[in-house]
């Protein structure tokens, strides 16, 4: 049996078809997608779980509370949600580098 992972960001120019990958071996599969919002996240999710049985997903900070409960009732209980958040001062270089990049 395979440990299957998808790991979702928030991308400002995202294309979750062309940003996307596949890590794995016999045991684990991560698949990684980029999506521009919510609205992508969604369909993302709705594909992969049925697609390739998605079993756990990890999402950026990016997701708020309330997108975190949209994607958990699309996709069930049987599949669990973890948002990687960091403690204040990561957050804020994390921010700060962002925002040199264009983010914001």
């Amino acid at each position: 049996m395979t440990f299957t992972t998808l790991f979702m960001a928030h991308v400002p120019d995202a294309d979750p078809e062309r940003d996307a990958c596949m890590l794995g071996t016999e045991k684990y599969k991560l698949y990684v997608r980029l999506v521009r919002g919510q609205a992508q996240a969604l369909d993302v999710c709705r594909k992969l779980v049925k697609a390739e049985g998605i079993q756990s997903i990890i999402l950026c900070p990016g997701f708020t509370h309330k997108d975190v409960a949209e994607i958990q009732e699309l996709v069930g209980p049987d599949v669990g949600i973890t948002v990687a958040r960091g403690d204040g001062p990561s957050g804020r270089i994390a921010q700060e580098a962002m925002k040199k990049a264009g983010w914001f």
